[in-house]
């Protein structure tokens, strides 16, 4: 089963820094967010794979939403 990466907080998709089948170790930027001025990376849990990427640059986002699949 994929592992969910979420944001965690509401902002918008300054950057997608990992594409569709890249390799990526637990702590690596994922998706760096913009919210209040402050540019903001969500990071892999763990290590895998990215399956799917469910945000593009310039998106808003809530906190919670998807942004992207691991395996």
């Amino acid at each position: 089963m994929p592992t969910q990466i979420t944001a965690h907080i509401t902002g918008t998709v300054w950057k997608v820094v990992k594409q569709v089948g890249d390799a990526v170790e637990e702590g690596d930027a994922i998706v760096i967010l913009e919210s209040m001025k402050m540019e903001v990376p969500v990071e892999s849990p763990a290590a895998g794979t990215i399956e799917s990427i469910a945000c593009a640059e310039g998106d808003a986002v809530e906190e919670g939403a998807i942004l992207a699949l691991l395996r």
